[in-house]
């Protein structure tokens, strides 16, 4: 349960690009993709709506619950996206629209073959996708959150290990759904040509292949599935937002002095303007998943830098962190992102325009700028350790404090720091209390 968020995180990327097919290039983007817009093609209500009502439902449940409501729905949602999802896979195959997906993997029928090929020239594009999906949401606070809150150490474990094998059970569905709307002949149906993909709504395929080839009762349980993924990453969103704004910058630098039960309401008030917030992101683009790449890419380009120092060297400190931090948040806006139309002024090598006219790095340059990033902490990090410890510099310019201490020092910060985390971990589980 702990590393569920990770799970679902995971299957959500899976639901919507495993949906994509045809495979012609790494990220393709859709409108309106979220359950926002499932919920706007088959219930026929209005995006903003949709939005509305699935932001509000999800504010509600993770401000009144708290912890406890994130990890005890998150056992019930994992079960609801697998069955939903797999109940609808027999229907969708056996539509009297589709042919047999076996058939028009390689070969041109109503649509071109939905497995493609990789090109040389975008295996770089294609490896840092791949980096990105694997990697990218191991810095997530959320997951972490998770695995502190397992009853030992063995449980977080195991439960890490399962959970990355249930992302790729959790794909299969995903990727079966894709293949029956490229086997699909649209003009029998009502949604008539031209087809999803040349419509641009290649993000939408799940509900729109819902709607169209399978019974009503049917898609509502296919929107079971897209509402338990995409609710149960919303409320640990929402918590750890709210969490690590309360511990990390009202209890530390606004109220160092603030009691539980103030922080316990600063939490419940931090949850309702993140859950806001959120929600007038989506209006901002009608892909949400724009937003989750983009959040994720950012997550791996300049977080997981730091959360591999942390855990693995030693020598690591706050002035190669500060340095590798600016490296990497420089580099990756430096680099460009077409999602959101940020032209590249960093040109990598075969750096080109892609078939949509869009300057675009096909070198694998999120990787490279997470390489660099590393190293920037580690050089950083040793050559202020040799610059601080032989008194090169007075230690009155030591602001991060990192020259060596008393062991006895060292040992009543880590007493004090695991009191610290205790403390907060109360408050995250008693948020409900009145």
């Amino acid at each position: 349960m702990c590393s569920g968020w990770h799970a679902r995180s995971s299957a959500w990327a899976l639901l919507w690009c495993g949906c994509r097919l045809r495979l012609g290039g790494p990220w393709q983007c859709g409108r309106r993709d979220g359950e926002g817009g499932t919920m706007s093609v088959i219930l026929d209500l209005s995006y903003v709506y949709s939005i509305i009502i699935s932001s509000v439902v999800a504010i509600i449940y993770t401000l009144l619950g708290g912890l406890y409501s994130v990890a005890y729905t998150d056992v019930i949602q994992l079960i609801l996206i697998f069955v939903s999802l797999w109940v609808c896979v027999p229907f969708l195959l056996t539509n009297p629209h589709s042919v047999d997906i076996s058939l028009t993997a390689y070969n041109q029928t109503f649509q071109a073959p939905w497995v493609g090929t990789v090109e040389l020239d975008e295996a770089g594009k294609w490896f840092d996708d791949f980096m990105l999906l694997a990697l990218g949401g191991l810095a997530y606070q959320a997951f972490y959150q998770r695995i502190l809150s397992a009853s030992s150490y063995t449980q977080a474990q195991v439960t890490c290990f399962a959970s990355s094998a249930f992302c790729l059970v959790l794909g299969i569905p995903s990727v079966l759904i894709g293949a029956v709307a490229a086997s699909t002949d649209w003009n029998s149906t009502s949604y008539g040509l031209p087809t999803p993909y040349e419509r641009d709504q290649a993000g939408s395929i799940l509900p729109i292949a819902l709607q169209y080839l399978t019974p009503t009762y049917v898609s509502i349980i296919g929107i079971g599935a897209v509402a338990a993924a995409v609710m149960s990453s919303m409320d640990s969103a929402l918590l750890s937002s709210a969490s690590l704004f309360s511990s990390n910058i009202y209890k530390n630098i606004i109220r160092k002095q603030a009691s539980d039960r103030e922080m316990q309401w600063v939490i419940r008030i931090s949850v309702v303007v993140v859950g806001l917030a959120g929600t007038a992101l989506t209006f901002l683009d009608s892909s949400v998943l724009v937003f989750w790449l983009v959040g994720v890419d950012m997550s791996y380009t300049i977080m997981f830098p730091q959360l591999v120092c942390i855990l693995f060297f030693k020598v690591s400190n706050g002035y190669g962190a500060t340095v590798g931090y600016m490296m990497g948040i420089i580099m990756r806006i430096l680099s460009g992102e077409p999602l959101i139309n940020l032209p590249p002024a960093i040109q990598f090598p075969g750096c080109r325009l892609d078939e949509e006219g869009k300057l675009t790095q096909f070198f694998p340059f999120r990787t490279a700028i997470m390489v660099i990033s590393l190293l920037s902490i580690l050089l950083f990090s040793w050559l202020t350790s040799i610059i601080f410890n032989k008194g090169l510099l007075s230690e009155k310019w030591d602001v991060f404090k990192i020259k060596r201490k008393q062991r006895s020092t060292a040992t009543a910060a880590d007493v004090k720091r695991t009191n610290e985390e205790a403390s907060q971990a109360k408050q995250l589980l008693d948020t409900t209390s009145c």
